[in-house]
């Protein structure tokens, strides 16, 4: 019993001398470790007859007990003065001006991919998307394009090399392939339920892949196809939406007018052309007399829905596409279109916008 008081009393005052946590955690090891003074004696208990065993053993486990107990009392004292003298030398001087950081821009496509979608939301549009990569039937047939037609030629399409049945894939030529799609599942799901065709307004915003490269061309470039179907839908429609999208992107009252045209996928065709004028180097749009092109339009082809099994002679609308990078060189004064890809930091850092600004119609758009 006196070896084991005395034990008790060197044991507790090493654990109350410690003055680290790693000098704490010595005395514990070497008192209550596998091989520590108080662990050996644990042992003995088996050797020891049954009265001797009823004598010790208890008097063992409450050593144990306490000298456990000691060493948690002592590691939360430990670790909290640690802590507070952390706390007294890691001040930090709220008063400094905070420190600079970089902050990074928003892309003028990303930028004007939002205001699009946010003029068109309002509109009651909403976002539809598809792969980039695509099938012919896709990307040519269901939109009516005959089989010789120069777009299917490989100086203008992406070709992946063909499949052993003769089929081949491609990057899309422009995002009017998701108009197909949302087409198909819209009869699809008519014909499931039994009812009649929901009516369709959607925006296909994407990037697309042409086989040009030049100042104003790039081999992959963005476009967003609109589409309009239902059953009174005409070409008044079309121009007063289209007039009103680039009034609103623009900002500003903008003249436009309409000339007849030929896209395969739209009956009757259209091209949109906006009033501007040039000063110097620079494009003032809204103004003056000459008229630039700006974007393709017109009522989808009778063939187009029906190959996409929608009936032609209940339904109709009307399908528009036009370029967002173009849309950015001319609203932001951007000169050279591959200057978009080069990912120069100084150009980023000139015509890029500030993430905290999100495009809507209530507080302006830029």
């Amino acid at each position: 019993m006196e070896d084991l008081q005395n034990i008790q009393s060197r044991v507790m005052q090493a654990i109350s001398d410690a003055s680290d946590l790693a000098e704490l955690d010595q005395v514990r090891v070497s008192a209550l470790g596998k091989k520590g003074e108080v662990s050996l004696l644990m042992r003995t208990l088996g050797s020891m007859s049954p009265d001797e065993r009823k004598k010790f053993g208890p008097r063992l486990n409450t050593l144990k007990d306490e000298l456990n107990k000691a060493v948690l009392l002592r590691r939360e004292a430990l670790e909290t003065e640690l802590l507070n003298t952390r706390l007294a030398s890691e001040t930090l001087d709220v008063t400094l001006p905070p420190l600079s950081r970089p902050m990074g821009s928003i892309h003028p496509v990303s930028q004007v991919f939002a205001e699009v979608t946010a003029i068109f939301a309002d509109m009651g549009f909403v976002t539809a998307t598809g792969p980039d990569i695509e099938t012919d039937f896709y990307n040519f047939t269901a939109l009516n394009f005959p089989p010789k037609h120069p777009a299917r030629d490989m100086h203008d399409t992406f070709f992946f090399e063909p499949k052993e049945d003769g089929t081949r894939k491609l990057l899309r030529t422009h995002t009017s392939p998701v108009q197909i799609r949302t087409l198909q599942a819209a009869a699809r799901q008519a014909e499931k339920s039994g009812s009649e065709l929901d009516p369709i307004r959607i925006i296909a915003p994407g990037r697309t892949y042409r086989c040009d490269s030049d100042q104003t061309h790039t081999p992959m470039f963005h476009q967003v196809e609109g589409l309009v179907i239902d059953k009174t839908t005409h070409m008044g429609h079309l121009k007063g939406c289209l007039q009103d999208f680039i009034s609103a992107f623009f900002e500003r009252d903008v003249s436009s007018r309409f000339r007849p045209h030929h896209f395969p996928f739209t009956e009757p065709s259209a091209e949109m052309d906006i009033g501007y004028e040039r000063k110097g180097d620079e494009i003032l749009i809204g103004q003056g007399e000459q008229w630039m092109e700006i974007l393709g339009c017109g009522m989808v082809h009778p063939e187009v829905l029906r190959l996409s099994g929608v009936d032609p002679d209940i339904y109709q609308g009307f399908a528009f596409g036009v370029g967002i990078d173009r849309l950015a060189m001319l609203k932001y004064g951007i000169p050279d279109l591959r200057d978009f890809f080069a990912c120069d930091q100084r150009w980023l850092q000139h015509y890029g916008f500030s993430p905290i600004n999100q495009p809507n119609l209530a507080t302006g758009l830029s």
